[in-house]
């Protein structure tokens, strides 16, 4: 939602304002790095907390004691610690060189385990075990009437000024 020079973004727990000219600083979860969901997102998120010392309201980084997080499920599917993945990230290099340290450390996905993640990734809230948590956060962002709001990506994405 637009407001003169500014964009609203709803959360699950407040509004956040930015300035149009600012971009959001996480990308879409369904930005894929080597064809992998979610990967980019959580570096960007590491980067920025790194970068602020916070992030912003509503939002959380690693793993969450007796929740699964994306955050904790790519770290699960790539076969690291989150810990470890942060430390390689902030020692720096692109998405694709992290991405590969990743693959030395735990192992590489073929293409039908990438494709398998990535559709479970962008399926979450639909259907599933965690769809009462996503119309939970639909309601609690002001979103509940949004029935194009199918999936937890689609969430983000609006939530975070895009189209889902």
């Amino acid at each position: 939602m637009k407001v003169e020079n500014d964009r609203r973004l709803l959360t699950s727990k407040s509004t956040l304002t930015y300035k149009v000219s600012m971009s959001f600083p996480f990308r879409s979860p369904r930005d894929t790095v080597h064809g992998i969901a979610v990967f980019g997102r959580i570096l960007d998120k590491i980067r920025y907390h790194a970068r602020e010392g916070t992030l912003p309201e509503g939002y959380h980084l690693g793993p969450i004691e007796g929740v699964r997080t994306f955050d904790d499920r790519v770290c699960r599917f790539l076969g690291v610690r989150f810990q470890d993945l942060t430390e390689r990230t902030l020692a720096g290099g692109s998405d694709e060189e992290i991405l590969e340290w990743c693959f030395q450390k735990g192992g590489s996905p073929d293409a039908e385990q990438i494709e398998i993640w990535n559709g479970f990734m962008h399926k979450r809230g639909w259907r599933d075990s965690a769809s009462a948590g996503l119309e939970t956060q639909k309601n609690e962002a002001g979103l509940g009437d949004r029935t194009d709001i199918c999936v937890f990506f689609d969430l983000m994405d609006v939530e975070e000024g895009r189209t889902p």
